[in-house]
């Protein structure tokens, strides 16, 4: 297990607004997250979470303020070093999935370790086992396993995009709507993963739904409203 920062996320004086856009996005004076925390945010749709999410995990630059990661200034690092950064730390579950249709679902799922070394080797046991430990946790059935994801259902792609997440142990999870296409039983041994590999790794868990009845299950939940000033 790694040790644990005092701030996984740290936000301080964070403006962002989109391109062309007159107003600000996000007015983040301060937002921190502690090493190995689970926090569940939400709040109604344009209030800024997924552009939030896209901050910490440097895919985009606030136009003023800080973000660091894992006591990295996001900031300061060159472009590439920012990706080589992200692929090593940072495990994405993105709303619509990202997976490569023309890649098996295991061959989905191992991308992060063929991006970075360093999350390949700590894929303790070997990176196709961890692939198919992980796989066998989220309900996946072997046989699907050597399938296109473009032939996989909602649900089944979903499940994917989690492993893929996961496999590693980055320092990071980030999941955006990550239970929107599972019924509610899947829905609940999917936060058992997650929150169980998570604790096994001491990685930090950054949450958004829009599903507040899952809000229980984390240690800390924040309305984006109340720490985004822009309106």
């Amino acid at each position: 297990m790694r040790e644990l920062s005092r701030d996984a996320i740290r936000l301080e004086h964070v403006r962002f607004r989109w391109p062309k856009a007159e107003r600000l996005c996000l007015d983040v004076p301060a937002f921190s997250v502690s090493g190995g925390e689970r926090v569940f945010i939400h709040g109604p749709s344009g209030s800024g979470k997924s552009t939030l999410l896209s901050l910490i995990a440097g895919v985009v630059d606030p136009e003023q303020g800080q973000v660091e990661v894992l006591g990295q200034a996001l900031g300061e690092m060159q472009p590439r070093q920012r990706d080589r950064f992200r692929a090593a730390n940072i495990g994405f579950i993105f709303q619509l999935f990202n997976l490569l249709p023309y890649l098996s679902a295991l061959e989905n799922i191992v991308l992060p370790c063929r991006f970075s070394a360093e999350r390949a080797r700590r894929a303790a046991s070997g990176v196709r086992e961890d692939a198919l430990r992980l796989a066998g946790r989220l309900d996946l059935d072997p046989a699907l396993l050597n399938r296109p994801a473009s032939e996989l259902s909602v649900g089944q792609q979903q499940r994917v995009a989690a492993a893929r997440a996961l496999i590693g142990s980055p320092g990071l999870i980030i999941a955006d709507e990550p239970t929107s296409a599972l019924d509610a039983d899947r829905q609940q041994g999917f936060l058992d993963l997650l929150l169980a590999e998570t604790a096994r790794t001491g990685a930090s868990l950054i949450f958004v739904s829009h599903d507040d009845r899952l809000a229980a299950r984390f240690g800390r939940v924040v309305d984006l409203r109340t720490i985004n000033q822009a309106r």
